[in-house]
């Protein structure tokens, strides 16, 4: 069964759907998918995130560069643009900024070539999501920072069901409060499962695959 979506959120004029059901992801199962295309691939979708983003951020934070995961390409260029924009009241105003992405090696740990390494050694890294449910992504990402002798200083996502991630505070858009019973269960401890509740997609960063019956 395709998954049913209605209109969550109004982000600027920009409606964040979702859908009510059970879904798979890499790392858990969940009962919200929340589908954020129009927020991630268009320019008027990723500007308004990263408008939305930057007055939560402005001030609290020195970032050198953004580490984009899930896709966030878009959202990530958007959001430098406005941490960097004179008269925005930024602790970065009228610097520079890089908007990183990493490649997934064999084992399926985030690398990055040695001409890309100087955008994280000694550098204030900000790593931005999509969404966090478990946060099994962005500490995916903050080891890999870690590991190239960056410094994580947030994690910033358009929808997280957690607030802090291992001491890292977590910036969103919107969080669990909006929507009060959504739930993320490690998947040997699924409910849905036990109750023998078929999946109804395996989704991930791209969207969503119904399951065919």
């Amino acid at each position: 069964m395709e998954p049913k979506f209605f209109p969550l959120l109004n982000i600027d004029g920009m409606p964040l759907l979702a859908a009510k059901g059970h879904f798979a992801t890499q790392h858990s199962h969940i009962n919200y998918f929340i589908d954020v295309t129009a927020q991630k691939y268009s320019l008027r979708g990723g500007e308004t995130v990263a408008r939305r983003l930057a007055d939560k951020l402005r001030g609290r934070f020195m970032v050198d560069s953004i580490l984009c995961m899930d896709g966030t390409s878009v959202v990530g260029a958007c959001l430098a643009k406005e941490l960097t924009s004179a008269g925005r009241l930024s602790v970065n105003e009228g610097d520079n900024m890089y908007i990183v992405k990493g490649e997934l090696d064999s084992r399926g740990e985030l690398i990055f070539r040695d001409n890309a390494r100087f955008m994280l050694e000694n550098k204030n890294v900000l790593i931005l999501t999509c969404s966090l449910s478990t946060g099994a992504t962005a500490l995916q990402g903050k080891r890999s920072v870690e590991y190239y002798g960056g410094r994580v200083v947030c994690v910033a996502s358009i929808y997280a069901a957690v607030h802090d991630l291992g001491g890292l505070p977590v910036i969103s858009l919107f969080d669990t409060g909006t929507i009060p019973d959504y739930v993320s269960y490690a998947p040997s401890e699924c409910p849905m499962c036990k109750r023998g509740e078929p999946i109804d997609a395996v989704v991930n960063t791209f969207g969503f695959s119904k399951i065919q019956r």
